[in-house]
């Protein structure tokens, strides 16, 4: 089957960076196809389940203040002309750490650079405000007032949605793995089917590196991710916004939120899982993992000792080695680019992320550094939180 039309742009990967990849090259007049295997933040996808965290802090790594901030400006601008202004969630971010955390005095120091508004507390006032957290082992912490959660899948739909009102078009298909160098083409459907473009953006997450496996088998690293919803007790707000915010917990390398939506209060672990294959890999948690996060949240929040889990996800991070971002160009195609790398920080940065690419394309723009494939190297050293 032959291509018959072609478009300036295909965008193969129709997660939080494929998305808001290909609204910002239809802002710019781009004529862009955008395919997805699944569909628009399918369960599957890293950019799946209910919620995801936008916050400011991320210690002495500014650009990603940076990011975080431009892309909540773009994340509100989206909801607001779209009427969905329910999908932020303003319930603030609490950082929570022992006595002399590097991170946390690092973050405190890129919030003040960056004019982020924050409010630090000891240990005294953490357990005034939040009666509700076990602090043993916590020596103080940072809250960020304008941050809070993003309503994850439906923000990727909304993003989408927009898209194709400004001229993208969405099709649903399965991308064949790409070979060759120089130019290339045209990429080829499961079904036969071409499609043509002058560019080509590979946004596929985890899925980037079976597309790629000569040059990022061993650079893009898949993890398995659980989390957890607990029920709240009948009648308790202590678990809602605003008497909890979304918090973050160094000592305990854990992050969650309050009850939003009604559907419990969400905990998962911020380590890296074993590594798996996103299309073979289990999605059903275990006993072993069930009665790991029991444990940690009858510590933390003894008054969630007995509650139930009423809902369980299974996904994955797709980590470079350090948790920056690839953005960048294919070795050998000369118009194919590469957008992953998200190492489970990635899904606020969406809109960062399009402007950047569509910035690299458009304008060739000088590239970040620590974003190219030159410097992804293939053994784990995690240092972006």
């Amino acid at each position: 089957m032959t291509a018959t039309k072609t478009y300036d742009v295909a965008v193969v990967g129709a997660g939080v960076f494929g998305a808001w990849i290909a609204l910002h090259l239809a802002k710019r007049g781009q004529r862009v196809l955008l395919l997805d295997a699944y569909g628009p933040g399918h369960s599957r996808s890293s950019s799946g389940d209910e919620s995801r965290i936008i916050r400011m802090g991320y210690g002495a790594d500014e650009i990603y203040t940076q990011w975080s901030r431009r892309s909540l400006v773009q994340w509100k601008e989206l909801f607001a002309a779209t009427a969905k202004q329910e999908l932020f969630q303003k319930t603030g971010v609490l950082w929570l750490a022992e006595s002399g955390n590097a991170q946390l005095q690092a973050t405190v120091d890129a919030l003040r650079r960056n004019q982020v508004e924050f409010e630090q507390f000891d240990r005294a006032a953490l357990g005034l405000r939040y009666p509700q957290i076990n602090l043993d082992g916590i020596a103080s912490g940072i809250y960020e007032s304008q941050s809070g959660v993003l309503m994850a899948r439906r923000a990727v739909a909304a993003t989408v949605a927009e898209s194709v009102r400004l001229g993208v078009e969405f099709k649903l298909a399965a991308i064949a793995e790409p070979h060759g160098s120089g130019t290339f083409e045209y990429v080829t459907s499961g079904a036969g089917e071409q499609f043509s473009a002058k560019e080509f953006v590979f946004a596929c997450g985890a899925w980037l590196a079976k597309l790629f496996p000569e040059f990022l088998g061993d650079r893009i690293f898949p993890t398995r991710q659980t989390v957890f919803y607990f029920g709240v007790p009948a009648g308790d707000d202590r678990f809602s916004s605003p008497a909890l915010p979304t918090w973050l917990i160094k000592n305990d390398e854990c992050y969650g939120m309050p009850d939003l939506e009604s559907r419990g209060l969400k905990i998962a672990r911020d380590q890296h899982g074993e590594r798996i294959d996103p299309d073979t890999q289990s999605r059903v948690v275990t006993t072993t993992e069930a009665e790991e996060i029991r444990r940690l949240v009858a510590y933390r929040f003894p008054g969630l000792a007995h509650a139930p889990i009423v809902e369980t996800r299974v996904c994955q991070y797709e980590n470079t080695w350090n948790g920056d971002f690839l953005i960048d160009r294919h070795p050998t195609l000369s118009n194919v680019w590469l957008a992953g790398g998200g190492s489970g920080h990635g899904f606020k940065h969406g809109p960062a992320v399009g402007e950047y690419l569509a910035g690299q394309i458009l304008d060739e723009a000088k590239p970040e550094p620590r974003f190219l494939l030159a410097n992804k190297e293939k053994l784990q050293r995690r240092s972006v939180y």
